[in-house]
C-alpha cells in the first residue's frame, strides 16, 4: 500500500522531534556529570548546564537575526525582480500561495551548478536563492518541485528548528571542551576536593571525561540525522503543495547527475541546499558527515507516494553514490 504525503510528513516530524530531544538529553546529562564531578554537588550540574546554554544562546541569537544575510552574501546571491526573472517569480509566488506563507525575497546565484536553498528566521523574513544553473537545466515542472521543497522548509520553520538543535550541539561542544581543558591542564586545583569525595566522585569524574569526549561526536551525528529528516519532511511537504511527485523526482535525479561543482558552497552552508552541493568526487566531501539523505532514498520515498515500484537496478546504480 502506498504511503501518503501526510503519512511521511507525520513520521518525519516525529523523528525530528525525537532526535532533537536526544540532543537536549545529552546536554543535560553532560552538564550534570561535569558539574557534579567538579563540585561534588548535584547543584553544580545545574549551574554547568545553565552556563553552556547561555553561551550557546548568545551565538544562536546572532545566527538567528543575522545568519540569513551572511549566508546570502557569502553565496554571492543577488536579489531579482519580476522584470529580471518573470517565470521564477511566478513559480515562487505559486508555491508561497500554496504554502500559505508570505512571498519571500528571491535571489539568484550566478553559478552553473543547479541547486537552491531557503533561509530566514520565519516565513515573514524568508528568502530563497536559486542558481542560474537550476534555471537553465530544469523545466518548469521540475523547478516547481524544487521551489515547493524550499517553501516547505520556510513553512515548517526548518531554519528555526535547525538553529535550536545547533545551539544545543554548540553548547555541548563548548561545555565538553572547557571541561577537558580545565581537567587536564588545571585539574590540580580541585584535586583535594575530588579526593575528599571518595571513590563515588572519582567514578563520576571518569564518566564525565568519557561523556565530554563522546558527547560532541554523538551530538554532531544526531544533528546531521535531524537535517536529513527535515529534508525528507520538505520532500513530502513539497508534494503536498504541488500534488505532483514526478517533477520533484526528476529534479532530484537531474541535479544529482550533474557534474558541475557549486563553488560558493562550503561546509558551513552545505546543509541548507536542496541537494548536497559538495559532490562525493570532490576533495572537500565527507561521506560520514553527510548533511542530506541519499538521493536514491529520497526518490524511492517519492515513488511510494504514487504506488510506483522503487527504481530499477540500472537506474539505481546510475544514482548511487552521486549525492
Amino acid at each position: 500500500m502506498a504511503d501518503t504525503f501526510y503519512d511521511q510528513i507525520s513520521a518525519n516530524r516525529r523523528n525530528s522531534i525525537l532526535l532533537a530531544a536526544l540532543v537536549v538529553l545529552l546536554l543535560a546529562v553532560l552538564g550534570f556529570a561535569i558539574g557534579f564531578a567538579w563540585t561534588g554537588d548535584p547543584r553544580g550540574g545545574v549551574l554547568a548546564l545553565a552556563i553552556a546554554i547561555g553561551l550557546g544562546t548568545l551565538s544562536g541569537l546572532f545566527t538567528y537575526y543575522a545568519g540569513d544575510s551572511l549566508v546570502l552574501t557569502v553565496s554571492g546571491a543577488r536579489e531579482v525582480s519580476e522584470a529580471d526573472a518573470p517565470q521564477l517569480l511566478n513559480v515562487v509566488r505559486e508555491m508561497a500561495v500554496a504554502a500559505n506563507v508570505p512571498m519571500p525575497a528571491v535571489y539568484v546565484i550566478d553559478d552553473t551548478a543547479p541547486n537552491a536553498f531557503a533561509t530566514g528566521r520565519d516565513p515573514a523574513h524568508a528568502s530563497v536563492a536559486i542558481t542560474t544553473g537550476l534555471l537553465e537545466k530544469l523545466d518548469r515542472e521540475e523547478l516547481q518541485g524544487v521551489l515547493a521543497h524550499e517553501m516547505s522548509h520556510v513553512r515548517n520553520f526548518d531554519i528555526r528548528f535547525a538553529l535550536v538543535v545547533g545551539v544545543m550541539v554548540g553548547a555541548i561542544a563548548i561545555l565538553a571542551d572547557f571541561f577537558l581543558r580545565f581537567t587536564f591542564w588545571g585539574g590540580g586545583r580541585r584535586s583535594s576536593s575530588r579526593e575528599g569525595g571518595g571513590s563515588g566522585q572519582a567514578i563520576i569524574l571518569a564518566v564525565a571525561i568519557a561523556l565530554a569526549i563522546l558527547a560532541p561526536i554523538i551530538s554532531r551525528f544526531i544533528q546531521l540525522a535531524v537535517n536529513r529528516q527535515r529534508e525528507y519532511l520538505a520532500d513530502a511537504s513539497g508534494v503536498e503543495l504541488t500534488r505532483n511527485p514526478h517533477g520533484l523526482e526528476r529534479a532530484l535525479a537531474k541535479i544529482a547527475s550533474d557534474r558541475e561543482v557549486l563553488e560558493v558552497a562550503n561546509r558551513g552552508t552545505q546543509h541548507m541546499y536542496f541537494t548536497n552541493p559538495i559532490k562525493k568526487f570532490e576533495a572537500r566531501s565527507s561521506g560520514l558527515m553527510s548533511t542530506h539523505p541519499p538521493i536514491l532514498d529520497r526518490i524511492n520515498r517519492l515513488r511510494q507516494l504514487t504506488g510506483d515500484p522503487p527504481l530499477d537496478p540500472a537506474d539505481a546504480r546510475s544514482l548511487a553514490g552521486l549525492d
